[in-house]
């Protein structure tokens, strides 16, 4: 007999992870819970979802510990591990945005679920994803405990393997008169940061297990390969790590704690201390980058990049002395591909910045529409040395290489000892061809991405 959806355990249902349901099952057509909050979209709100910024616990662990992918596998870890050391490389996948807010977006959600699950199960043993990271925006339009299951667990019932996840803004804004103990964040938390292994109230009558993620900052940890997952926060814009505090004390954002900021200078020194040799990914929900044009009567899309965020991060790579081979984002719901040049302790580096939010949710151009005339579309290998305001390290270009604004889509990442290989993989929304998949290859060594 199926578990109600408002079930509670009280201890925990498995001593095992369950990551899927063992027999794939017909995919849904439709909501079973509707979404209803275009409702709540008051000139009030609007306001709040500018300005309301939300608190969060610390991390369970030390700053500079790390969550192995080895653990988050259960007794298969160690398998899972030595399958990857035989292959002598990793396979995961990335998406964003991927929460399915309206009927009219509920198949492009499902298409892509879809296609993250076949590529799953037809690939090769060899070059089989370990696992799917989410880079936030799970659940739409607030993170409601209620939508979880048509939003996350029905989508991904037959994906296999774990799921891990930063929070969105989507995942984080608390809606005005939220009762206690509702929050998105606190529901957040309990499916992707709980201490137990259990089946949430949430999953309803399905059996993929509660995450078990020290908190909705984290690093995880896999053979060639560490991701460092950054929560920034839950305004519309800018994306937010810390308080912000000016050099009078004064915090900007008060609210916010700065776990964050001890965090991520704990985890780039220990790369440095030990000479960690693979791949360093740093993920966080908005992007340091999105297009908008120099000049013109329009702005950008509907989400701008983040130079203060930025800014942060790489005052603190620049101090320690590490930075990122790759950094991967959402929010903004299109595909776009940057390669930033830095000069970073005395060497060339070019790095990939590449915002994938466009994993289900909604597709969005990268110029807004003006008068009601669609507005023109950016090309590729495009100079935007300008969207680079007031870099923290020594920057000497950037460039739109590659966009999708058309197709849905989601990152496929190869690493292994000497490269890091991201592609993003269009699927299409309406049925019509969909573009090409776009590949970078980042030299580990030389730290240059091609």
């Amino acid at each position: 007999m199926p578990r109600s959806k408002s079930a509670k355990l009280s201890q925990p249902l498995f001593s095992e992870p369950i990551f899927n349901e063992g027999v794939p099952s017909a995919d849904p057509t439709q909501f079973k819970t509707p979404v209803t909050d275009d409702k709540l979209y008051t000139s009030e709100l609007q306001k709040l979802l500018v300005k309301d910024v939300v608190s969060f616990d610390p991390a369970t662990n030390k700053p500079g510990d790390v969550f192995s992918l080895a653990t988050a596998w259960g007794s298969h870890g160690a398998e899972i591990i030595q399958s990857i050391q035989t292959a002598k490389a990793i396979n995961f996948h990335m998406i964003g945005d991927s929460g399915a807010s309206a009927t009219r977006t509920f198949p492009s959600m499902i298409k892509v679920s879809d296609a993250v699950t076949s590529d799953f199960h037809t690939s090769a043993a060899a070059s089989r994803p370990s696992f799917l990271f989410h880079l936030g925006d799970i659940v739409y339009n607030f993170g409601e405990s209620l939508y979880y299951y048509d939003q996350f667990y029905e989508p991904f019932r037959n994906y296999p393997a774990p799921i891990f996840a930063v929070p969105g803004n989507h995942d984080s804004f608390v809606v005005p008169n939220t009762p206690r103990g509702s929050e998105p964040l606190t529901t957040f938390a309990r499916n992707f940061c709980n201490q137990s292994i259990v089946v949430t109230q949430e999953a309803g009558s399905l059996h993929r297990t509660a995450m078990t993620q020290p908190g909705v900052y984290f690093t995880l940890d896999a053979p060639y390969v560490r991701i460092i997952g950054l929560f920034s926060n839950s305004l519309e814009d800018p994306g937010v790590i810390s308080s912000e505090t000016d050099t009078k004390g004064k915090k900007k954002w008060p609210t916010v704690p700065d776990y964050q900021l001890d965090f991520l200078t704990a985890q780039l020194q220990n790369i440095k201390t030990s000479n960690y040799a693979g791949a360093v990914i740093l993920a966080v929900h908005h992007p340091p980058f999105s297009y908008s044009p120099p000049t013109g009567p329009t702005g950008g899309g509907k989400h701008t990049g983040n130079s203060v965020m930025l800014g942060q991060i790489d005052a603190i790579c620049k101090t320690v002395g590490v930075y990122p081979h790759a950094f991967i984002s959402g929010h903004a719901h299109n595909y776009q591909r940057y390669t930033r040049s830095v000069n970073f302790g005395g060497k060339k580096f070019t790095v990939p910045f590449i915002v994938c939010g466009d994993s289900g949710h909604n597709v969005n151009p990268l110029v807004n529409p003006h008068f009601g005339k669609a507005a023109p579309e950016p090309g590729d290998k495009v100079d935007v040395g300008y969207l680079d305001v007031n870099p923290a390290v020594q920057s000497t270009g950037l460039i739109l290489n590659r966009h999708d604004q058309k197709d849905s889509g989601y990152l496929r990442v190869t690493a292994n000892a000497t490269q890091l290989v991201i592609t993003f993989n269009p699927v299409s929304r309406t049925g019509a061809a969909a573009a090409s998949p776009d590949t970078v290859t980042v030299n580990l060594a030389n730290h240059t991405a091609a």
